[in-house]
Formats: structure tokens, sequence, C-alpha cells
């Protein structure tokens, strides 16, 4: 499971790769460790057709069978207290979800509600880690030692009201996620359930944000081995020399 990415291009190539008209990130700084729960750049189909790059918060909703499995326990612990939960749909509605950060399962009905045009997104990266302890904790993954531009396969929601964080309560914001897929090397020796769905041309891009389902889904897989390499063990922070300063890169 990816859990953390960097992101050190500037907007300019986002837009200009994935031919998005519309900016409303602002200024957008390098960001060498994006974590779950934050705000990140997707580039998406807007509300009014246009292509836009925009900001939107890392992880999904999770599932209605989640958060009512993690109420259950939460109800169960305060009744073992003498506290018994009066209102449980109410405790359902303020349980805090943190989102789910990655898609496998396409066919669950929970995901194929977002999985037309409408919402999917690319989601721009420059390196993922996948944490392994046993190689040195965080593994930084990327097209090469320059940390070239790429995109995941992502899919958004717009506007979604839910708890995120117990001290902020009830909160309407934009969410987005990416799909994964079977590794291959050298991801598949550090983490061998998983990685990000990874476009790598043109054409996938375009399949992705327009494409009929049957051909977008062909693009859940993945990528030729040893299309990644290696950049970094052991560190929370990912990206070139310039952005971060070289104590932070790592060794490769």
């Amino acid at each position: 499971m990816c859990n953390l990415y960097s992101m050190t291009k500037g907007q300019q190539a986002i837009r200009e790769i994935a031919k998005a008209l519309r900016d409303t990130t602002g200024n957008l700084p390098p960001m060498p460790g994006i974590f779950p729960d934050y705000e990140a750049p997707i580039v998406r189909t807007g509300a009014d057709g246009v292509r836009e790059l925009a900001l939107a918060r890392w992880g999904m909703p999770s599932s209605q069978k989640a958060l009512l499995d993690a109420a259950t326990k939460r109800a169960e612990k305060r009744a073992a207290k003498g506290k018994p939960v009066e209102d449980f749909k109410a405790l359902v509605r303020m349980e805090p979800d943190g989102g789910t950060t990655n898609v496998r399962n396409t066919s669950s009905k929970h995901w194929q509600r977002w999985l037309g045009p409408a919402n999917r997104c690319l989601v721009p990266f420059t390196s993922f880690s996948e944490f392994n302890k046993a190689a040195g904790g965080d593994v930084w993954f990327a097209f090469g030692e320059e940390r070239p531009l790429g995109f995941f396969a992502g899919i958004f929601v717009r506007d979604w009201t839910s708890v995120r964080k117990v001290r902020e309560g009830e909160v309407t914001t934009d969410l987005f996620g990416f799909l994964t897929t079977q590794p291959s090397e050298p991801v598949a020796s550090v983490h061998p359930k998983a990685m990000p769905v990874i476009l790598t041309e043109p054409e996938e891009l375009e399949i992705w944000m327009n494409g009929l389902w049957e051909d977008a889904k062909a693009l859940q897989r993945a990528l030729p081995a040893n299309a990644l390499t290696i950049v970094a063990r052991g560190d929370r922070k990912d990206g070139p020399a310039e952005t971060m300063g070289a104590r932070e890169i790592g060794t490769g």
C-alpha cells in the first residue's frame, strides 16, 4: 500500500503534460513528502467540463461497512465503561474517517459509483515510497535519478461531508485516491502486495480521463519489470538536491 509519495516538479509541467487549461492551486510549492489526509494536486475535469489542476485531500471515503464496524467497536467500549450510546446513527455519522488512500477492488459497489470519467483524475508524482523495515524503512521509487514527472490513475469526489479528524468535526472537502495493481520489480521485492497504477503514455492519460471503463480498466496493470528505479532509502521525504538539500535525499 502506497501511503507516501512526492511531487517536486512545477505546476507548469503538470499542466502541459496533462493538458490542464485551468489552475486553481495558486503558488504550488515542491512537495517532497505527501502523506494521507493532506492536500495534494490532481488533474480533473471541472464541474464546467474544463480540465483543471486543483487541490484535493488524499483519502477517498471509506466504505459504510468500515465506518459501521468502527462505530460499533466504539459503542461497545463505551458500554463497557457504563456509558451506553443513545443515538447510534449519530455516532456513525461522526465516526472519524481518515480516508482510503489506495483502491484495488474496482468491482466493489463502493467504488463503482466513482469510476466514470466525471470522477477520474490524474495524480502527479515524482517518486513514491513503500515501507519495508528489513530493507531500510521507506524505499523510494521513480523513473530515474532525475525523478521525471509521472501520473497515478486516480479517482476523486467533490464536496464530500464527513469527519476526517475529531478535532475538526464535520468538514466538506474534495477527496482523491489512486488505483493499485500487482507489483513488478523492483517494487515487488520490497512490497509484494501492490503498487500504484502508473500511466506512462499521453494516450493512457486520455484513456483514463475520458475512455470507456473497459479501456480504462485495462490500465490497471503493473509496469514492465525495471521500468522504475530505487532512488532513496530510509527517509520520509524525497526529492532532488535543489529542492531538499543533499542531507535529505538518502542513498540510492
